[in-house]
């Protein structure tokens, strides 16, 4: 493992009991998460399951919504919702980059003509 797949946010580079105790979660927890199939951690070649600064950040964004009482198909479906809105966000705003790229430049206005 060289150092620069650190900076990857796919790398799997925390163990369960490494992404437990950063979360603050039980590991039982997360093996619940990857049984539900919510959370999908990449597996060593021994088998162990290992989790990417990605994946993190989705666990505390379920533990957030369970927190709020939410269900796991609940939980599953909002974050489905929150996913699709954001690149759905994103979409939009490369578009309206894309427009305003597109447009010629308009003259200033000085005023009346005439």
């Amino acid at each position: 493992m060289g150092l620069n797949e650190l900076d990857d946010a796919d790398f799997p580079a925390y163990t369960i009991g490494q992404a437990a105790d950063l979360l603050g979660v039980r590991q039982a927890f997360l093996r619940s998460l990857d049984t539900a199939d919510l959370v999908r951690p990449h597996r060593s070649e021994a088998g162990h399951r290992r989790y990417s600064r990605r994946q993190l950040e989705l666990v505390q964004r379920v533990r957030a919504l369970f927190d709020q009482g939410h269900s796991l198909a609940a939980t599953t479906r909002i974050l489905e919702l929150e996913d699709t809105l954001a690149a759905a966000r994103a979409e939009i705003a490369d578009l309206r980059d894309q427009l305003d790229a597109a447009r010629p430049d308009e003259p200033a206005s000085g005023g009346p003509v005439g």
